[in-house]
């Protein structure tokens, strides 16, 4: 089955116009967090969701902006050091930054990320906190289910397994994890690589029934000036460089949504023919894997 175009809304500069061709082309997802767009991501995306009510959405708990550190600390939930981190996973930041996502999404997020918990002293120990916190937002219905959504934190701070039996210690058996997010592309082709073998964690979680969304796609728009005419050839003959690393992303086995952060109709619509298509055979992914290295 192929994955689902979704709309990322980490470097998407005019969010309720990419929005507008992001469900044109079939997006049902939105990604997006509160320390995004300097703060005021989720407040722009606002009336885009009371506009349509189907699409849902994602958000995150962790990273400050300084607006935000500054109202946390009015509320008494972060300590002067917390504060000037620019990152927390404290019991009562979690909470009260869920809630707050609440208030400027106007509905509750069907599902809240982790976001980048590696980036604390002792991961496991922050991802416990969080999810401890999250899960009594999942009881209060302020949100459908949490997850964790990393950059980095699958190359050795924590595995999907983990997160399970994290999430299972701190609610039992009927835990509302729900999904994982990290970045798969041409340049972090480690996650394609693990996938081809059954192993890593876009494996790991598809056994278990966790929702998969894959960032960064094109490295932040960077990747189609990266792509040779030899390995677009290789991936896809006739195609744009764009569209073949594009490709390789949705052909990698586990990915269900791609997060796409473009503004641009004709860029939706390239990465709805690409998605539409069937995958690439395994060979050709090995193939790239050889060329470039995982």
């Amino acid at each position: 089955m192929s994955p689902d175009l979704a709309l990322g809304t980490y470097r998407c500069r005019d969010i309720p116009q990419a929005t507008v061709h992001a469900v044109a082309c079939g997006a049902s997802w939105i990604d997006t967090a509160p320390n995004y767009h300097h703060g005021r991501a989720q407040t722009r995306l606002r009336p885009v969701l009371v506009g349509n009510p189907d699409l849902r959405v994602s958000t995150k708990v962790g990273f400050l902006t300084p607006d935000i550190a500054t109202d946390a600390r009015e509320a008494g939930v972060l300590t002067p050091a917390e504060a000037a981190s620019g990152h927390c996973l404290s019991h009562r930041y979690v909470a009260w930054q869920s809630q707050r996502n609440v208030a400027e999404l106007g509905r509750a997020p069907d599902i809240v990320f982790v976001h980048n918990p590696e980036r604390a002293d002792h991961p496991h120990d922050a991802i416990a906190i969080a999810f401890t916190a999250l899960e009594a937002e999942v009881r209060a219905g302020r949100i459908g289910g949490y997850g964790v959504a990393t950059w980095a934190g699958f190359e050795g701070a924590f595995s999907v397994a983990d997160l399970l039996d994290i999430a299972t210690r701190c609610a039992g058996p009927g835990h509302h994890l729900a999904a994982i997010q990290l970045p798969v592309s041409l340049v972090m082709l480690k996650p394609v690589a693990q996938a081809l073998e059954g192993t890593g964690p876009l494996a790991a979680a598809t056994a278990v029934g966790l929702d998969t969304f894959v960032s960064a796609p094109l490295h932040g728009g960077e990747l189609p000036a990266m792509v040779t005419d030899e390995l677009t050839q290789l991936i896809d003959p006739g195609t744009t460089p764009a569209e073949a690393a594009l490709r390789v992303t949705a052909s990698t086995p586990g990915v269900k949504h791609v997060l796409l952060g473009s503004g641009h109709a004709q860029h939706w619509e390239a990465a709805q023919r690409v998605l539409a298509l069937p995958p690439l055979p395994d060979k050709t992914l090995h193939e790239v894997i050889d060329v470039l290295g995982a």
